[in-house]
């Protein structure tokens, strides 16, 4: 397919193609897929010839060749790699003007890597703040980063030109650009994901040699606590390695806010725990509401689910006809009975009309 310009956004180039992707795993396919929704030629590179074959056979581009001239090279691989194959891809595309970005989760080491590097006004750095559990091309999706923030994380030298190409690309891809400097992404994903997973991680693992008429009182809360620690432990290791001297500083804080929990459960401290549970309110609070706006209050309503096919989109239909809008759902299944018991979350101002609505349909629902 020829390159066919993208509708910029005001004051951006069009953006145009080819546009290389190198690791075809799940961003860099559904990086691929983005721009080929968008009409882009996408050029595919991969140490393994599989993961190209299967990227390409979903419509995410094709294989590069050596006769190629990308105009953009996106560098989406393992953490560990990151400074070497930026730096190839500077080397590789000397005197041509294209610009390279990767999608890392950490910024600091792979500008460290290539500050040096002649080519570094070519280079700005990125990071989609979307992903999945899951791995591989075959994970990928067009639409992965549709609303998602995208970090642009230009440093000192980084080009103009080439700041405003990887703002092209972010919003081309359906993602929300939020800029900052390499140090202050590093720093914020620390708090906001690194080392929430390793919390997570150490949570996880006391159940893993939990008794089993321990592990049958496990619900809904403790799933929620646990689901990021179920991530590829090999990756998260290479992406916190990567971002240590953020992620130790949050963890000292962390350290020193548990040993004051501690202290306050030995000694009875009613105030001080309650201290502590009520600033874990206020931070749930500041996290950002969906389109990025502020938080609302929210409110759950929960509703007796048969587990039937059928009785879900039955739910769900009834919800759209009490014109309540629901915010998220979660599901949670009840060991003991054929039924799952799920979470309708909604405005708080809206939560009882919900509840009415649904009960006047027959669900068995509680806040």
């Amino acid at each position: 397919m020829p390159d066919l310009p993208v509708q910029p956004h005001p004051g951006l180039p069009a953006l145009t193609g080819p546009v290389e992707v190198v690791g075809a795993g799940l961003l860099g396919t559904s990086i691929g897929l983005a721009c080929r929704r968008a009409g882009l030629e996408v050029l595919l590179t991969d140490t393994s010839a599989e993961n190209v074959r299967t990227a390409s056979g979903l419509g995410a581009g094709r294989a590069r060749t050596t006769d190629d001239r990308p105009v953009l090279v996106v560098v989406a691989v393992p953490p560990d790699h990151l400074g070497a194959v930026i730096a190839a891809a500077l080397d590789a595309t000397e005197g041509t003007g294209a610009v390279v970005t990767d999608v890392g989760s950490v910024k600091g080491v792979p500008l460290a890597a290539v500050a040096e590097h002649p080519g570094a006004e070519r280079y700005v750095g990125s990071h989609p703040m979307a992903g999945s559990e899951r791995s591989g091309p075959l994970a990928g999706s067009a639409s992965l980063f549709d609303g998602r923030p995208w970090a642009i994380t230009p440093h000192a030298g980084s080009d103009p030109a080439a700041v405003e190409t990887v703002e092209a690309l972010v919003r081309l891809a359906g993602g929300v650009p939020v800029w900052l400097t390499p140090a202050e992404h590093d720093r914020a994903v620390a708090r906001t994901s690194h080392v929430p997973h390793l919390l997570s991680a150490l949570v996880a693992g006391r159940l893993a040699a939990g008794p089993e008429n321990h592990l049958a009182l496990s619900g809904q809360g403790v799933r929620d606590v646990t689901r990021v620690a179920a991530g590829d432990p090999r990756l998260y290791g290479q992406i916190v390695s990567a971002n240590a001297d953020a992620v130790v500083a949050l963890l000292d804080e962390v350290r020193a806010e548990l040993d004051r929990v501690r202290d306050a459960v030995g000694r009875g401290d009613r105030a001080a725990l309650e201290q502590v549970l009520e600033h874990g309110v206020a931070g749930t609070r500041v996290i950002p509401a969906k389109h990025g706006g502020p938080a609302r209050p929210m409110a759950s309503v929960w509703v007796s689910v048969p587990d039937h096919p059928g009785e879900l989109a039955r739910l769900l239909a009834d919800a759209v006809a009490s014109e309540v809008n629901i915010e998220d759902i979660r599901i949670d299944h009840d060991p003991g009975r054929p039924v799952g018991l799920v979470e309708l979350l909604v405005e708080e101002s809206r939560a009882e009309h919900l509840l009415a609505s649904l009960e006047s349909r027959g669900w068995c629902s509680h806040r």
